[in-house]
């Protein structure tokens, strides 16, 4: 019996010399520094006084800083006759709230598709990947009917409820929970565990750093939300409704305007700083297979 001879290649290795890592480094660090360019030039312009941001050609960095802006803001949120408190907690809930409901429902539909099988499962799929070729300007006025006919116009629901339908985001956890191995969650069958517990153990852990980038790109929008066109009563409007009214007021309110845009856009890169690590997982990880 003749033996069967197998020669395995051996793998090629990826050589960059001295230079070449260079010169991808200051190709990175260039263009890296052109987007961050924005987030300085917002930083700059919080703290300069008007004088230097009206002036043309505009400067990146403040040559004179000055808090009056933010003395400023803070005399124009006493002078309302809504408290800015209560712009905070809106957004706060409207976020929180959209969240917690999107990421619970987008998680709990993604997990009989990408796990289980039953007719009609190919169809819904697609549907929710054709739904991605929508933007929000496109399904605006469905939404708008459609919480108009639930009676949910100038409550927080009307931008809540629109969130939890998200179709990134179950199409985000669908894709990421297909990499959990099978045979894990057959053993847990066999074990005795029942679907929620599988799902709340095994599989929502798994899927940790898919579910924290849901958050983020979730966050970053009903942050910025003002709920215009679904909310009308000045007590539930948000921080971005607040926020436009003040830039609104005319010349001497720019430099309240940048405080603002200042503060507006700190909480999102804070959040997304704390859990850069887990967002560049999933990217990582989005396309390996079982």
């Amino acid at each position: 019996m003749s033996s069967l001879i197998i020669r395995l290649r051996p793998k090629k290795r990826v050589n960059r010399s001295y230079m070449g890592n260079l010169t991808l480094f200051i190709l990175l660090l260039v263009f890296g520094m052109f987007m961050i360019l924005p987030l300085v030039y917002a930083v700059n312009n919080a703290f300069k006084p008007l004088d230097e941001i009206f002036l043309f050609p505009p400067t990146l960095f403040v040559h004179n800083p000055t808090f009056n802006n933010f003395t400023d803001l803070v005399n124009l949120l006493s002078q309302s006759w809504v408290p800015f408190s209560r712009y905070i907690f809106n957004t706060v809930f409207i976020t929180g709230v959209g969240i917690v409901g999107h990421v619970l429902l987008a998680s709990a539909a993604a997990y009989p598709l990408a796990k289980h099988h039953f007719p009609g499962k190919i169809i819904l799929f697609n549907i929710v990947v054709l739904s991605l070729m929508f933007t929000p300007a496109v399904t605006a006025t469905p939404n708008y009917m459609i919480m108009s006919w639930l009676g949910l116009i100038d409550t927080y629901w009307a931008v809540i409820i629109p969130a939890f339908a998200y179709s990134l985001g179950l199409y985000l956890m669908k894709q990421f929970m297909e990499q959990i191995p099978d045979a894990l969650l057959e053993a847990a069958k066999i074990d005795g565990a029942s679907e929620y517990r599988i799902f709340f153990t095994i599989v929502m852990p798994n899927v940790k750093p898919a579910w924290l980038t849901l958050i983020i790109l979730l966050f970053q929008i009903l942050w910025g939300s003002d709920g215009n066109g679904f909310i009308y009563s000045e007590q539930l409007k948000t921080l971005h409704f607040a926020s436009t009214q003040i830039v609104q007021g005319g010349i001497a309110r720019a430099g309240a305007g940048a405080a603002v845009a200042l503060i507006l856009m700190s909480v999102p890169i804070a959040l997304f700083i704390f859990s850069q690590s887990k967002i560049i997982e999933t990217m990582a990880t989005s396309g390996m297979k079982e």
